[in-house]
């Protein structure tokens, strides 16, 4: 096996989206201009996405990933939304682009014509989702983004499904349609609800922090792999899974969750890389299958089925929004600040992505009797081109129209202030806490180390208060960001002379390791409490 292709994709998309983050252009669409314009690079190998791979071993992680950042509670308070957009869209789109494309495309058969309306129906909201947090959208926007790309995917593979078997002759009716859509969802929701409770008890009786951060990684595969087995919906499997592990992840062990925030990050950034890289890198893939069709026909198949994808999102987007309110004095009373802003937003918002790829480079080339697809190449190019145009031109005007529209931004001052708030209940429990704990005689402890307790305590409760106040006019920071940094630069000098130590040969490495070890918790902490990523 030749490990150098899979090295070079791996390095250039970590380097491209590590350099987009100097630039004003969101990360997902940098890496499929750096695809595109590598694909035609004298040496670049040829990297065809595989759906074998992809769907198996790429969409699980990644969705993991997402539910495990997800909020339970959020997408809960919003499921209405969600599941319009996540269910009811993803069939109508796959009807109405599939039946635009019938009209359009000349001897396209209404059954292949609803695979590709299949394949290009779910949004990919990673590259929504990462502009969304980036321009400080209402966090219910972002919220309803995030729940469709957790779930879509199901709904638009079950769907493919059907319209596939009828396409290379299988045959399906609408009643088998429904029944395999109600065993796919049904069974991987309780795939998912059967494994998460015994996952979540591993977690919490696993000891060892490096055990247990390989479960977190074996997780989503397992049960992927086992709602697969029964023929239920995978994705729906490690939604559920991750929704509850996420929900539930303050009962495990500190130590793993630090391990594991780090390790899921790297994971998360260098398959999202990779799979935006791969993106464009298709393009002498799709270009080559092309055939005997003009370019001037295709382009116009190409605009017409671009156009269908952004005009069907709308089309239902807008009365999804609407039609609930007009219907339930309870809606409108619950969501007062909707807008025509939001749906505008939302609808602006369906970027498609890698899953609609790898599932049309597994239409098979035949049907049951032998005979070619019907227009298979065709069916890939318009797919290639509705992903790509959708990340290009709404990818880079969704920023501007998100400033144009003027939504109204997060209050930071209103969530410092919870913060605060949340912060001083805590601290007020903890106080009281040490001193249960300080009464009973076997816990006694020397004042000063009693006082260092509340100190530390204490310094807590006023950090984020101090970020509501006043700050140094030299240098434009509170108290608390000044104690920070000083604690950091203290940290430093402590570190340079234990390594001069270990080059004294003062201390040996095994030392020395434990000595960083200790420092780089410090200050991890603290790095965390400003609000950075590790």
């Amino acid at each position: 096996m030749d490990v150098m292709p899979l090295l070079m994709l791996v390095a250039g998309a970590a380097a491209v989206a590590g350099a987009a983050r100097r630039t004003p252009v969101p990360a997902p669409l940098l890496l499929v201009a750096a695809g595109l314009a590598a694909s035609y690079v004298p040496g670049i190998p040829d990297y065809t996405l595989d759906p074998g791979v992809v769907l198996p071993l790429l969409l699980p992680p990644l969705l993991h990933t997402a539910a495990l950042d997800s909020s339970y509670l959020d997408l809960r308070a919003n499921i209405r939304p969600v599941a319009l957009l996540s269910v009811g869209y993803v069939l109508f789109a796959t009807l109405a682009v599939g039946y635009a494309a019938f009209l359009v495309v000349p001897g396209l058969p209404l059954t292949a014509a609803l695979v590709l309306g299949a394949v290009v129906a779910p949004p990919d909201a990673v590259a929504a989702t990462a502009i969304a947090r980036r321009l400080g959208l209402p966090s219910r926007i972002t919220t309803i983004l995030q729940g469709e790309s957790l779930v879509n995917d199901a709904t638009a593979i079950t769907a493919y499904k059907v319209a596939l078997a009828a396409a290379v002759g299988a045959g399906a009716t609408w009643g088998e349609g429904i029944r395999e859509f109600a065993v796919a969802s049904l069974g991987g929701i309780g795939v998912g609800l059967a494994l998460m409770v015994p996952l979540h008890w591993l977690r919490k009786h696993l000891r060892e922090p490096l055990l247990q951060n390989t479960l977190s990684l074996l997780i989503p595969f397992a049960a992927y792999a086992a709602a697969e087995e029964v023929h239920a919906s995978g994705v729906l499997a490690v939604v559920v899974v991750g929704l509850w592990l996420g929900h539930r992840s303050w009962q495990v062990d500190f130590a793993t969750r630090l391990q594991e925030a780090a390790v899921w990050k790297m994971v998360s950034f260098v398959l999202e890389s990779a799979v935006f890289a791969l993106i464009g890198l298709q393009l002498p893939v799709v270009l080559r299958g092309l055939g005997g069709y003009g370019a001037g026909s295709a382009a116009w198949y190409a605009a017409a089925v671009f156009l269908a994808v952004v005009a069907a999102r709308f089309v239902w987007v807008f009365p999804a929004t609407f039609l609930p309110r007009a219907l339930s004095a309870r809606i409108r009373e619950r969501e007062t600040d909707t807008t025509w802003k939001s749906p505008l937003v939302v609808g602006w918002a369906g970027m498609r992505g890698v899953v609609s790829l790898a599932i049309a480079f597994s239409i098979p080339v035949t049907t049951d009797s032998g005979a070619p697809f019907p227009d298979h190449n065709l069916v890939l190019f318009l797919t290639f081109t509705t992903v790509i145009g959708t990340l290009v031109v709404q990818g880079l005007t969704l920023p501007p129209l998100i400033r144009l529209l003027r939504l109204p931004a997060r209050d930071s001052a209103a969530e410092t202030l919870a913060e605060a708030q949340a912060q001083n209940e805590a601290s007020v429990a903890a106080e009281r806490r040490l001193d249960e704990l300080l009464a009973d005689e076997r816990n006694a402890l020397p004042a000063p180390l009693a006082d260092r307790l509340r100190v530390v305590m204490e310094r807590r409760r006023n950090a984020v208060w101090e970020r509501l106040g006043t700050v140094s006019a030299v240098t434009g920071e509170s108290a608390d960001d000044i104690y920070r940094r000083l604690a950091r630069e203290m940290i430093g000098a402590e570190r340079e002379v234990f390594v001069r130590l270990r080059d004294e040969r003062r201390i040996d490495d095994e030392m020395l390791r434990t000595l960083l070890r200790r420092l780089d918790l410090e200050e991890a902490a603290a790095y965390r409490e400003e609000g950075g990523v590790a």
